[in-house]
Order: C-alpha cells, then sequence, then structure tokens
C-alpha cells in the first residue's frame, strides 16, 4: 500500500526577497532585535575567555585585557551595549503586553509597566555598580 503524497504542484509557496525585512519599520525593529541576540552572544563568548585568561594568572590577564584596547573592539563594545539596551528595552515592553498587570479590576497602563520594570532595572545596576566599587580596592 502507497502513501498518498499532496501533489507538490498545487502547494502554494510564495516568493520573498532577501530583503523582506527592509519594507517596515517594524519588520526591521524585530530583525534587529533578533540580530541583537548574535551579538550578545559573541560578547558572552568573549567574556568567558576573558574569565578564562584570570585562571592563568595576572600575566595572561593582563595581556588579554590589552588587546580590548584598540579602536575596533571599543567600537564592537559600544554596538554590544546598544543591542543590549535595545534588547532590554524591547523585553520590558512585550512583558508588558504579555503579562498585563492588573489592581483590583484596573489594568496597569503598559507605558506604566515599561517605566516600571526600566525603573527597577536602573535601581538595581546602581546597587550592584555600588557593591563593586565599594569591595574595589
Amino acid at each position: 500500500m502507497s502513501a498518498v503524497r499532496p501533489d507538490k504542484s498545487k502547494l502554494y509557496y510564495p516568493k520573498m526577497p532577501s530583503a523582506w525585512w527592509l519594507r517596515r519599520l517594524s519588520y526591521f525593529l524585530f530583525m534587529m532585535r533578533e540580530l541583537s541576540s548574535v551579538f550578545i552572544a559573541l560578547f558572552l563568548v568573549i567574556y568567558l575567555a576573558q574569565i578564562h585568561q584570570l585562571t592563568k594568572g595576572p600575566g595572561a590577564y593582563v595581556a588579554f585585557a590589552q588587546k580590548f584596547q584598540s579602536p575596533g573592539w571599543i567600537a564592537f563594545h559600544v554596538v554590544v551595549l546598544a543591542f543590549a539596551l535595545y534588547h532590554t528595552y524591547t523585553w520590558f515592553a512585550s512583558s508588558a503586553v504579555v503579562m498585563p498587570l492588573k489592581i483590583g479590576d484596573r489594568f496597569i497602563p503598559q507605558n506604566a509597566v515599561v517605566l516600571l520594570n526600566i525603573a527597577a532595572w536602573v535601581v538595581v545596576s546602581t546597587v550592584i555598580a555600588a557593591l563593586f566599587m565599594m569591595f574595589q580596592g
């Protein structure tokens, strides 16, 4: 008994140009959010390599860290920072849509939820930075 296969000639496969995501701003912003993950992953690999250099001793770490003083590496880190900030903002914005906050019978406006998330992020980041500065020799 043979399996019934659909006739492939009747299936519709729309032709999509490779630059389809440039047609609308919302598509472009979505693709930039997805691209941000690649840059953040590259940064994390470099960060893990940096931690590994710490295990080899101060001399190896200093030699490794000096490479990051070149303009190319500084530009890379600026791009990663921009992507990380954009990714964080879009995460907060989407969380306000996916998980709306309700107090009593009223929903908190999405913009307020995003601002609350950003405020909490700034507070936590400030506390962590203060702790690092306190314990820095």
